[in-house]
């Protein structure tokens, strides 16, 4: 489900349908059954001064949620051919159409990965703050949403660097004793997921949107490459 009404230039790009209000609830977690490894470091973020993003457009203060517990993978819509120095552009363009065309609060993921594996800095209220997302429609308490600045349907070509950049900001991000490899049961706080709200569901601690909603989102091809990332994110906390 992808707006059409963001242009860059002269070409329209689609966005991922995202849902601002969420609700809260309190999360039921499921232990892993192997031994979780420990956190990884931070790693180079660009951030929302950097990318220069109009925080004057932002029409509502952040909000908090616990440490992550699950981290959520999401690609943008955009076409893939862009060149990495124009991203700043697309992000801001990208804010544009959330808050203006859109009439959401803010953009609603929590970070966004370029194909370059190049880590920016989504939502406004702190790199290293537990931000309330609106990303993941009614399981957006206790998780991190990661955007892949593109679109990996079946067939494309996903680049490594792309791959290395969500691992490492998953690594980061959850919380520590969480397992890259594991598994999380998490609370519906909503009825438009695929769960109703108060129904619990079960997901892998690094998931696709599409487990929790009726989307192809994050596309075939890069959801085929979610157990390298939770590969590669428990790579990462072990080292």
């Amino acid at each position: 489900m992808w707006s059409p009404r963001l242009a860059l230039g002269a070409a329209l790009l689609p966005l991922a349908l995202l849902v601002m209000r969420d609700v809260p609830a309190p999360p039921e977690r499921e232990a892993a059954d192997s031994a979780p490894p420990p956190g990884a470091p931070r790693p180079a973020i660009v951030s929302r001064a950097d990318w220069r993003a109009d925080e004057s457009m932002v029409r509502e203060r952040a909000r908090y949620t616990g440490p992550a517990s699950a981290v959520f993978v999401h690609h943008t819509g955009h076409p893939n051919g862009y060149d990495c120095d124009d991203v700043p552009d697309m992000l801001r363009a990208l804010e544009v159409e959330h808050i203006k065309g859109e009439g959401w609060d803010d953009i609603g993921y929590n970070f966004v990965v370029d194909r370059c594996g190049t880590i920016y800095e989504g939502r406004a209220g702190g790199i290293g703050r537990p931000v309330y997302g609106a990303h993941t429609k009614g399981f957006n308490r206790d998780s991190v949403g990661v955007a892949a600045l593109g679109t990996y349907g079946e067939g494309v070509e996903v680049p490594r660097a792309l791959i290395e950049g969500i691992a490492r900001i998953a690594a980061w991000k959850l919380r520590p004793g969480a397992d890259p490899l594991g598994k999380v049961r998490l609370v519906s706080t909503n009825d438009e997921s695929r769960y109703d709200k108060g129904e619990a569901a079960t997901f892998h601690v690094v998931s696709g949107h599409r487990d929790s909603h009726q989307t192809d989102c994050p596309g075939q091809a890069l959801y085929d490459l979610l157990p390298v990332i939770r590969e590669e994110t428990a790579r990462l906390r072990r080292s």
